[in-house]
């Protein structure tokens, strides 16, 4: 399935756009690598910018971007269809070397003549000199980041059919990393699997390396290691992938290694953190306060309570994002605020862990809110070994 990438790149330009305009921010300044994809659909080195502004868009209320592509990459954006200003990225950083103080005044100097009679600028992902250079230039400058969370928060009918296609192919990876499970295999080497059939159908990257089995099933959030796996051992699984065209694909699986027969304890994990996610699930729907789906959440029994998941879901688009949903506790003030919208997508999280046993079982599944109800996007099979 091929979809028109620059009808895309439109599409997510003119929401942002549109959120700028309702709020009344005449420009937005972000050197947040997803967030230029968005705004102006420009993929180049993604993690290596996450690590500093290296490259850096500013996006006007008018429409008009500025896109500054890192040094000698300007030509990988000839024919981008709305960033049609793209020049050289100045080193404005530290990392740049001593003349760096210069190029920041250059940048201001450039920004303000974008901007023209403008004085407000809504900015992210920039070091303190720069912050100091635009406030002394006179700018009065508020949070960007909230102005994309919003404008990400709803998905355009062209960004829900890109997520169902990379569901396709996330989901074909996470079938490779299954099949490559085996006794001795070591977590990196089945992990591997995955990453090599995510590039190999055109995805990103992984965020995270959520890959655990055995004793490091419990507590969560172990990463991929050297341990070899053994028969009968849980193996947890998070895909956390950037999929086609960039966006995320976020769904989790626990499997059986090997020929041996699952115990009651592993079957019995299994199915609480089933009937958490289950029954979480089936609370979504449009008009659902946050506080609302928290406090008809599936009661974690105490003895899990300790160890579960931090929160109960939360967003997804281009990665996860706005909202994560907290939970509720008799006694707690609900301090967050909303309700579940259309178009939104959102990722429902369980995990149960037993620390006699050190095993736990992590499960995750993606779903779009639609007019009527909650439709689940991730379709990937459970275990039926452990489900039975």
């Amino acid at each position: 399935m091929e979809i028109e990438r620059d009808r895309l790149i439109r599409e997510t330009h003119k929401r942002l756009v549109s959120v700028m305009t309702e709020r009344a921010v005449p420009a937005v300044l972000t050197a947040n690598p997803i967030n230029i994809l968005y705004a102006t659909g420009a993929r180049n080195m993604t993690v290596f910018s996450l690590m500093g502004p290296f490259r850096f868009a500013l996006i006007l209320a008018s429409g008009k971007v500025v896109l500054w592509e890192f040094a000698g990459c300007e030509h990988l954006q000839t024919g981008n269809p709305v960033a049609t200003d793209i020049r050289a990225a100045p080193g404005i950083s530290a990392i740049s070397g001593a003349g760096y103080r210069s190029e920041i005044t250059r940048l201001v100097r450039n920004v303000r003549s974008a901007l023209g009679v403008e004085t407000r600028l809504a900015i992210e992902g920039f070091d303190l000199p720069v912050i100091d250079a635009l406030r002394e230039d006179g700018l009065e400058l508020e949070d960007a980041t909230d102005v994309f969370s919003t404008a990400r928060l709803i998905k355009q009918p062209l960004e829900i059919s890109v997520m169902r296609e990379a569901v396709s192919r996330v989901e074909a990876a996470a079938r490779s990393l299954e099949a490559a499970i085996r006794p001795d295999a070591s977590e990196v080497e089945v992990w591997s699997e995955f990453h090599r059939h995510l590039i190999a159908t055109e995805g990103e990257y992984v965020s995270t390396r959520l890959f655990q089995s055995g004793s490091r099933t419990f507590p969560y959030f172990q990463e991929a290691g050297p341990r070899r796996m053994q028969s009968g051992d849980l193996v947890c699984f998070d895909t956390d992938a950037l999929g086609y065209l960039h966006y995320a694909v976020d769904f989790s699986r626990t499997f059986l290694c090997g020929d041996r027969a699952a115990s009651p304890r592993q079957k019995d994990l299994y199915r609480l953190a089933h009937d958490q996610l289950h029954h979480n699930a089936m609370l979504l729907g449009p008009g659902i306060s946050y506080e609302e789906f928290a406090r008809a959440a599936w009661p974690i029994p105490a003895e899990y309570r300790g160890h579960g998941y931090y929160c109960l879901g939360h967003g997804l688009g281009l990665c996860g994002e706005f909202p994560y949903v907290p939970h509720y506790f008799d006694g707690v003030p609900y301090v967050f605020e909303g309700c579940f919208e259309p178009g939104m997508v959102i990722c429902i999280e369980s995990y149960i862990g037993a620390e006699a046993e050190s095993e736990g079982v992590k499960l995750e599944d993606q779903y779009l809110i639609t007019e009527t109800g909650a439709e689940r996007m991730t379709t990937y099979p459970f275990c039926e070994a452990l489900l039975a």
